[in-house]
């Protein structure tokens, strides 16, 4: 992304997207007053969380006994009563459906390829799915400290080594077939990308017409596999993700904050929720709803102002795809892919 001399001044930057992921699949009931079990609580959560001023809602669901659900027709049932609750919410399937273990003991996993691709199958369909880019390790405990997880069933050490061994599958064959059923069901990829190297990934997508539609980011700085806590690498980041994207910091514990607060004021996008954090900055619980709130009041601080649903929308551009990879690479303000014989930097402007 490119900063001229005003791009912090916020009457310049784009109003503020807050993700929220209000569900938490790696913890049990007993680890948060925060935890909704029944459906009728996690509707509610997202109404709370809309209310406090989140615009996209990271959806994961609960069965009636508290474990994750990893039946899609609890996520057709869900997803059905959040149109109807949060209508201008945009509803942001995770992609793992559900990680967490069955039972103790049990490793903590992403379900296999066939079933990940009945996402492109919800109903009704979510406006986002989350794809995560190339194999990947997902260690969850690397920064996880014992405060982190005092009090919870993460003090438990077989499934902290479930978590530490989890793994996103991720392959080449998997996420190009991901990627094209989700379009051919006007379902916006999000991808989650914890690496300059998924991001790169994802450019040779667009340059080959294998995605033809809005670069809509994560940048996934929660370690053990994915991005750490460096400022710089996030400036990296920054500085390599096309003009054209729309880029959200996500990351995880007490670093939620500082990390936000500096998305923030570089016109980034910010998520939170207690699937990142149980807790403020001041090692203190803080509900979903409490973060939002916090988010809130750090970007009127910062003079930026927070998108509403409709907002979220069209700054996602969602159900927005387009013909070409040359179309793709205009839209997003990329260089243009270099045509026979050309030599140099490709730079075409649009005819």
């Amino acid at each position: 992304m490119h900063y001229l001399d005003d791009s912090l001044l916020p009457e310049n930057q784009e109003k503020l997207v807050i993700q929220v992921a209000p569900y938490g699949p790696q913890w049990l009931p007993g680890d948060s007053d925060d935890i909704p079990v029944t459906l009728d609580e996690q509707v509610q959560k997202a109404v709370d969380c809309y209310n406090a001023g989140a615009s996209v809602l990271h959806v994961h669901v609960r069965e009636a006994d508290g474990k994750g659900s990893k039946r899609l027709s609890m996520f057709n049932e869900m997803l059905a009563r959040l149109r109807e609750a949060v209508p201008k919410m945009v509803l942001q399937v995770g992609g793992s459906i559900s990680f967490a273990p069955e039972d103790e003991g049990q490793a903590a996993r992403w379900l296999n390829d066939d079933t990940r691709h009945m996402l492109a199958e919800l109903d009704p369909r979510p406006d986002q799915v989350t794809v995560a880019i190339n194999t990947s390790q997902m260690n969850v405990m690397e920064l996880m400290t014992p405060a982190d997880v005092a009090g919870t069933s993460l003090t438990s050490p077989l499934l902290q080594a479930a978590y530490r061994d989890m793994v996103v599958p991720s392959n080449p064959s998997w996420h190009e077939e991901h990627i094209r059923r989700l379009v051919a069901r006007g379902i916006q990829p999000h991808f989650m990308l914890g690496s300059l190297t998924g991001l790169e990934t994802v450019e040779r997508l667009i340059r080959r017409g294998a995605y033809s539609g809005p670069l809509v980011l994560n940048y996934v700085a929660i370690g053990g596999g994915a991005a750490g806590l460096h400022p710089a690498d996030m400036l990296e980041f920054v500085r390599r993700t096309p003009d054209g994207a729309v880029l959200t910091l996500e990351t995880l514990n007490r670093h939620v904050v500082p990390m936000t607060t500096m998305a923030i004021a570089l016109g980034l996008h910010v998520r939170v929720g207690i699937e990142d954090t149980l807790f403020g900055p001041d090692g203190r619980r803080a509900t979903s709803v409490q973060q939002i709130e916090r988010t809130v009041r750090i970007a009127r601080e910062l003079n930026r102002e927070v998108a509403g649903g409709e907002d979220a929308h069209r700054i996602y551009r969602t159900g927005t795809f387009w013909r070409s990879a040359d179309e793709t690479l205009q839209q997003l303000g990329m260089v243009p892919n270099r045509r026979a014989a050309e030599r140099g930097v490709p730079l075409r402007c649009a005819a």
